[in-house]
């Protein structure tokens, strides 16, 4: 039930944004949309802890931060590769074990590795990840585990 109610909400507060617009009958005919939106969504199951996993909402406020950190860390380097004029790359291409226990804690570090610059989730299969580095070294913190420990933490499993 919590998942319906939070799910209004949050579509109503979308809404609200897109719209743009704030006379009381637009506001309740948004309420009503949102409504309905929900209620089919929930008809059709796809409102559960996998396809709208709010339990992750206050785990985000820490995560998402250090997420932010690592890519600007990781932008950092590649803009400095870039810049070189030797040009310092060599494309490497590992596979990483996730230790996440759902669909949602795999795809989440699957494309924080995405979101990194200088590396790129190219395959997942059950729980490896075939990834895409610019360099050996980008390959090396990769496999040093932290994004991996990050994301369990973050999924609120213990890092296995």
């Amino acid at each position: 039930m919590i998942y319906f109610f939070s799910a209004v909400v949050v579509t109503y507060l979308f809404w609200i944004v897109l719209s743009g617009h704030y006379t009381a009958v637009l506001l309740a005919i948004g309420g009503v949309s949102a409504l309905a939106v929900v209620t089919i969504a929930s008809r059709m199951a796809v409102i559960d802890k996998e396809g709208y996993p709010i339990y992750l909402l206050l785990r985000a406020g820490w995560y998402w931060p250090w997420l932010i950190w690592q890519i600007i860390k990781s932008g950092l380097n590649v803009s400095r590769i870039i810049l070189s004029r030797s040009l310092p790359i060599s494309p490497t291409l590992i596979n990483v074990k996730a230790n996440q226990k759902t669909v949602v804690g795999i795809v989440t570090y699957a494309n924080s590795i995405t979101l990194t610059p200088g590396t790129i989730s190219v395959e997942i299969e059950n729980n490896d990840i075939t990834v895409h580095a610019l360099t050996q070294d980008g390959a090396l913190d990769l496999t040093g585990g932290e994004m991996d420990r990050m994301v369990t933490k973050f999924e609120g499993l213990s890092s296995a």
